[in-house]
């Protein structure tokens, strides 16, 4: 499994951060409790990275990615009582969009943490 190591480390340190916090808060609280916790593990990241939507070669909007990790993962959050289907459909896109091969959705405002391990198929099928 591509970046394994890495994606478990995010994934430890999402389920930390929502034992320790549950779930309730606005996704911006947990996008700064998440920072903090990956840093203490010693993960290199970058918050709300800027990146380019471009259709057909022309620019035609940024998007700000929650977390762009070890210069390899997306990470996209939620803070919804249940993921569904179109957020999981936004996090395929932006991998497409940013030409990125893995990225992991994080959903905060469940129960139990709910996270789920995106693939850009269009990369892995090549």
């Amino acid at each position: 499994m591509l970046y394994k190591d890495i994606t478990e480390k995010i994934i430890a340190a999402a389920m930390e951060v929502h034992r320790t916090m549950g779930c309730g808060f606005m996704e911006v609280i947990y996008q700064r409790a998440l920072e903090i916790e990956m840093k203490l593990i010693g993960l290199n990241l970058e918050r709300e990275r800027e990146m380019s939507i471009y259709y057909r070669g022309v620019h035609i909007g940024n998007r700000r990615v929650d977390f762009f990790v070890e210069n390899k993962i997306m990470v996209e959050l939620k803070a919804v009582s249940e993921l569904s289907d179109v957020h999981l459909a936004q996090a395929m896109n932006y991998l497409e969009a940013y030409n990125m091969e893995i990225g992991l959705l994080i959903n905060f405002g469940a129960r139990s943490l709910q996270f789920k391990r995106v693939h850009n198929n269009k990369i892995f099928s090549r």
